[in-house]
């Protein structure tokens, strides 16, 4: 069984290639276009809220925020500041800025590893009508998921991982018509998933080590989800008949340690399926004969109450005996071989 990227992983890489469309052809070479003189005023506000960390030591009034770095300033042919990365900043005690909010062009928003940035995300930040990715893992970040993020109609990623937030998901964000990437992983969020979170081609909907419950929405089968990770939540009920078929698109699906339940024996997994996490669950039946031609990355239904031969032949033999550790009654290779006593 080989190891996978993480999930957290192939968002990182999604972001690097979301910075260099939206941002750096805009860029000048040579930084000679003086930035937007408000622009300038409001990270300087920033970095002030911040409680000038030593990491924007380059960010003075007398210069071109255009050039600031690091972290990355990234504007427009016009000098306006359309991308802000800031990340790893040592020292910072203070809440998310209202005066990121003033940075009306603004097209990327990152915060990443700032630990010591906490409090609820401010309003301001919705009058940031342009923003296409938001960006905000590895703080301490609390309060609710905020539902003014609705009012910006041009969200497509929403990363809000990593933190400290509670209370539930907030429904209308299916209203965003261009959401296909949202990540609230690592939080502490309650209740249900709301349906319909996600629009578009080529989807990630990744809410993993939360306190979610309920069922999975039926619309996380459609065509165009290609990576769902719900693991380490309460979720429960029997997703597989929307979740699982030959026509399902999905690339990777980390549905473990929830309290789903349902009988494998039947279950038909697509072949392009390279990712399935299903341990720790209430799984039951026999293992599925279908997962005998799909050729996965990584495999497990550890921990489960499945019975019986393992199916034999094609891809099976890449499976080692750990993808099938503390289930009921599983026998065959790479088990112990069935004996007549063998059964549920």
């Amino acid at each position: 069984m080989a190891a996978d990227l993480p999930f957290f992983s192939w968002h990182a890489l999604l972001c690097l290639v979301l910075f260099t469309v939206h941002c750096t052809v805009d860029v000048p070479a040579s930084s000679a276009m003086d930035c937007d003189g408000d622009d300038r005023a409001a990270l300087l506000r920033v970095k002030s809220q911040l409680g000038d960390p030593v990491q924007l030591s380059s960010w003075l009034p007398s210069t071109n925020c255009c050039a600031w770095e690091p972290p990355a300033v990234f504007c427009s042919a016009a000098g306006r500041v359309t991308g802000l990365a800031l990340s790893s900043l040592d020292g910072v005690r203070a809440p998310v800025p209202p005066a990121l909010g003033e940075l009306p062009e603004l097209v990327i928003l990152q915060v990443q590893s700032v630990r010591g940035l906490s409090g609820p995300i401010p309003p301001s930040l919705a009058n940031l009508t342009r923003l296409e990715d938001l960006n905000i893992a590895g703080t301490s970040i609390s309060g609710p998921v905020p539902g003014f993020l609705a009012g910006i109609a041009t969200l497509r990623t929403i990363v809000i991982a990593d933190g400290k937030l509670a209370g539930s998901i907030p429904a209308c964000l299916s209203s965003l018509p261009e959401l296909r990437y949202l990540d609230l992983s690592g939080n502490m969020l309650t209740g249900a998933i709301p349906p319909g979170l996600l629009h578009g081609s080529f989807r990630f909907l990744i809410l993993a080590n939360n306190r979610l419950t309920g069922e999975i929405p039926a619309d996380l089968g459609d065509a165009d989800v290609d990576t769902l990770d719900l693991s380490r939540n309460r979720l429960a009920g029997d997703p597989s008949p929307f979740l699982f078929g030959m026509t399902k698109a999905a690339a990777k699906m980390d549905l473990s340690w929830n309290e789903l339940e349902f009988d494998m024996t039947d279950v038909r997994f697509p072949h392009h399926l390279r990712y399935l996490d299903l341990s720790h669950n209430r799984i039951n039946g026999s293992v599925a004969k279908s997962l005998r031609d799909v050729r996965f990355d990584h495999f497990d239904v550890s921990y489960n109450g499945l019975c019986g031969e393992i199916p034999a032949g094609r891809f099976m033999e890449l499976h080692g005996p750990e993808c099938y550790d503390q289930n009921k009654c599983l026998c065959g290779t790479p088990l112990p071989p069935c004996t007549a006593d063998t059964g549920p």
